[in-house]
């Protein structure tokens, strides 16, 4: 049985040391290394963030941080240590202005790496063991990942500012004047992070990749009960933020809750704007480790060992697909993993990414496969990527949608989903900050808010219509999973289990 060892976060403090580039303490970790096999994977962020409350903005703040991951392998075990930074202000102790902490001193990154040999030796043999890659093993074609689409190995760390802000800050002050003059409030939280990821093996692989990740949510308040609607976006710089077009929406969103609707619980027919259906297939998406569905123990499984790969889940012509080149969800290009489980493994770290169907037109058609699992179900190997495209080839826009509805819900976000039985996926969650009745083509008023209970596979099964696929964050996986393009979607008969109180 193999055994993954926990990751132990240290904190190095070490005001006024010179900072050493990250890739060369890579290089320097891996030349201290005594083990059979090696991954040093080095990572740097850097963000700002804004926070607004009642018109009025209230915190700004900025951080870096350095982190590094050690993997040793011994045998056919591996061993994981994690030692991490803390940001040094500008003016503190010894340091200068824009300095951050040194990582590790020689002392520091020698322990790392014994640390991470010792839990190798102690762990048993690694049910994922495979050889580590290297520069003609990982499918990264001439050059062997040298060089990548984030610069050069040796390039130093992308890093983000407050300019990042500068246009959305003063787009945002103006919103702020409209809803204090409407009687309106605005809270929210804005922020902007570029994580540099650098990946060494002892087995000659070089990766480098940047990586922006940009999020805006907003709430917005009125004096009505229930008056409180929702609203979220990802981005990679903020250009594509436009402050009054979503400010003109949640105003909108407000003015359908001055009219108040009770409903019971019941079966309806249900909008779903992007941002739930992105939840949704997020939580699809990380239920469809091979693995497990080899092991019969999840929506994926089929009896005696086989998946339902082949079998038709949703409508023709649906497509549910990963892509890290994808030109708007850009993504990391390679595998980078600082532990094993049925999603990853650590004896892949480097491997290739490339465009992935999950589900094509209509039908399963791959399950997340390490090389490890792919062998023991004779699949083809797909790892995980850090984004998730549906789209079916609609064209409505969720407005179109609202058109032509005769009677039903529409919701505008979904909150504290969790997993009540893996085997069907059954999920089961609340509405949030605005559900609204639909009549003859208008929203005529806002309903109270519902706990749900439903499959997302089972959805896509009884989804009457997908609109055009656009940009959006899901509310619930934000934090986790902000690379997503989803479309609108139409379901005859969601499940409303019970009135939930919550407002």
């Amino acid at each position: 049985m193999s055994q993954v060892t926990g990751a132990d976060t240290t904190q190095a403090d070490r005001a006024g040391a010179v900072p050493e580039a990250a890739h060369e303490i890579v290089e320097r970790a891996l030349a201290l290394s005594r083990a059979d096999g090696c991954v040093v994977i080095a990572t740097e962020s850097s963000s700002v963030n804004l926070r607004w409350a009642t018109n009025t903005l209230t915190t700004n703040g900025a951080s870096r941080d350095r982190s590094i991951t050690v993997v040793s392998v011994v045998g056919r075990s591996f061993g994981v240590r994690t030692a991490s930074t803390i940001d040094t202000p500008a003016g503190g102790r010894g340091a200068r202005p824009g300095d951050m902490a040194h990582p590790t001193d020689a002392d520091g990154l020698a322990e790392l790496v014994r640390a991470a040999e010792d839990a190798a030796r102690e762990a048993d043999d690694a049910e994922d063991y495979a050889d580590l890659l290297g520069p003609t093993t990982a499918g990264l074609g001439a050059g062997g990942g040298l060089v990548t689409a984030g610069g050069t190995f040796t390039d130093p760390a992308a890093r983000t500012g407050t300019a990042v802000f500068a246009a959305f800050a003063r787009d945002l002050a103006e919103a702020f004047g409209s809803a204090r003059a409407q009687g309106r409030r605005l809270f929210g939280f804005a922020q902007h992070d570029v994580t540099t990821t650098w990946l060494g093996t002892s087995t000659g692989l070089r990766l480098r990749h940047s990586q922006p990740t940009g999020s805006v949510e907003w709430n917005a308040k009125s004096g009505v009960p229930g008056g409180s609607v929702w609203h979220g976006q990802s981005t990679h710089d903020f250009t594509d933020v436009d402050v009054a077009a979503t400010d003109a929406a949640l105003r909108s969103r407000l003015a359908w809750c001055e009219r108040s609707v009770e409903l019971p619980a019941g079966r309806y027919e249900t909008l779903l704007p992007p941002s739930a259906v992105a939840d949704l297939m997020i939580d699809l998406y990380w239920s469809a480790a091979g693995r497990d569905a080899a092991e019969g123990r999840t929506v994926f499984s089929r009896p005696g060992g086989a998946t339902r790969i082949g079998e038709a889940i949703g409508p023709a012509g649906l497509r549910l697909f990963s892509d890290p080149a994808d030109p708007e969800l850009a993504t990391t290009p390679f595998v980078t993993a600082a532990s094993s489980s049925s999603m990853s493994s650590v004896f892949d770290n480097g491997l290739a990414l490339g465009a992935t169907d999950w589900i094509r037109d209509g039908a399963l058609a791959a399950l997340v496969q390490t090389r490890a699992s792919a062998r023991a179900t004779q699949s083809p190997v797909t790892p995980i990527i850090d984004n998730l495209i549906l789209d079916a080839g609609g064209s409505a826009s969720l407005e179109e949608m609202i058109a032509s509805t005769r009677r039903g819900l529409l919701l505008t976000s979904l909150w504290y989903i969790r997993e009540v039985d893996p085997e069907v996926l059954l999920l089961t969650g609340l509405t949030r900050d605005g559900v609204y009745l639909v009549e003859n083509g208008e929203v005529t008023g806002a309903v109270n808010n519902f706990r749900f209970n439903e499959s997302p596979v089972d959805l896509l099964g009884r989804t009457v219509q997908l609109g055009a696929a656009t940009r959006t964050m899901g509310r619930e996986w934000a934090d986790w999973f902000a690379l997503t393009r989803m479309p609108p979607m139409r379901v005859a008969d969601f499940n409303m289990s019970s009135v939930s109180p919550a407002s």
